[in-house]
């Protein structure tokens, strides 16, 4: 199995951590931050199961404001 490397944000809504892989377009929660990534990951595995990325796949760079 390759391994890829995403982007996570995260921000805290009320009493919940959400985290969002922008890359792929899933989101997911949890109670802690490593929760939230620990469900983003499983459900950033599963939708890339049904909905394979293309092997190259746009990149973008963001430099600091």
């Amino acid at each position: 199995m390759k391994t890829r490397s995403f982007a996570v944000l995260i921000y805290k809504e009320d009493d919940m951590y959400i985290a969002e892989c922008p890359e792929v377009g899933t989101v997911d929660q949890g109670e802690t931050i490593e929760q939230a990534i620990a469900s983003l990951r499983e459900a950033t595995q599963l939708y890339l199961e049904e909905f394979p990325l293309p092997k190259t796949y746009p990149r973008y760079r963001f430099n600091k404001f």
